[in-house]
């Protein structure tokens, strides 16, 4: 873990509030890559990096578990997956398989509300590409602009499927430094996304989201390969 990042601070309250706070914290840190893939995690460092408390910190390691953001070793603690090749696909392909399936629901059911959240979400993620460099709160608005997209597909643990497979994707997407050509081709895509989902074009628009996460993929894939 880097250990000169600054301490994070978690508001004192319940232990299941404690809990939640750091699970959302060390997600955040999981994903973003501030730790190393097959890094054991020194429970002390943990509490005194994030400012809590054994209990709802081990609360929090074993939701991550079962999350699949960490691995738990019998008896000896918690150890950051490694990556591969091979996992990579695999999330890759089932990207392709769910979030086409959501996006062709969502268009089918998804109503004037949705139409208006999805156009807000778009407008605050364009907002950010020309005025964020792609950080934290980039890829907080970018999240948002996937999770509104496929919001009114009808089925929660389809949603929750996504959001697992976008965490572990995003664990090789943010390896290394934005490659601005690809980025730009990907920013685009999603203004795409919003006119075709509008217009109801449910083939068209699946269609774009393969190939939406077929750039993605190349780019998970490059830095994947300069960490190999």
């Amino acid at each position: 873990m880097n250990n000169s990042l600054p301490k994070v601070a978690t508001p004192v309250g319940p232990a299941g509030t404690a809990s939640s706070r750091v699970f959302d914290n060390l997600r955040k840190d999981l994903v973003g890559g501030r730790f190393v893939a097959g890094e054991k995690l020194a429970i002390n460092a943990l509490k005194e990096h994030y400012q809590v408390g054994l209990s709802p910190l081990r609360e929090a390691l074993n939701k991550l578990a079962a999350y699949g953001l960490l691995v738990q070793e019998n008896q000896r603690g918690f150890r950051v997956p490694k990556l591969s090749r091979e996992e990579l696909d695999d999330i890759a392909h089932m990207r392709l398989e769910m979030e086409g399936m959501a996006l062709e629901r969502a268009i089918a059911n998804g109503d004037s509300l949705w139409e208006a959240d999805l156009l807000a979400a778009a407008h605050r993620l364009k907002r950010a590409d020309i005025t964020l460099d792609k950080g934290e709160e980039w890829e907080h608005l970018h999240t948002q602009f996937h999770r509104t997209l496929v919001a009114p597909c009808g089925s929660v643990w389809l949603l929750r499927f996504i959001e697992q497979l976008h965490d572990q994707f995003d664990r090789y997407r943010r390896l290394g430094p934005k490659m601005p050509t690809i980025r730009q081709e990907l920013d685009e895509q999603h203004h795409q996304l919003v006119e075709l989902a509008l217009q109801r074009d449910a083939k068209a628009a699946r269609e774009l989201m393969d190939d939406h996460i077929h750039k993605s993929y190349e780019v998970a894939l490059k830095r994947y390969q300069e960490h190999a």
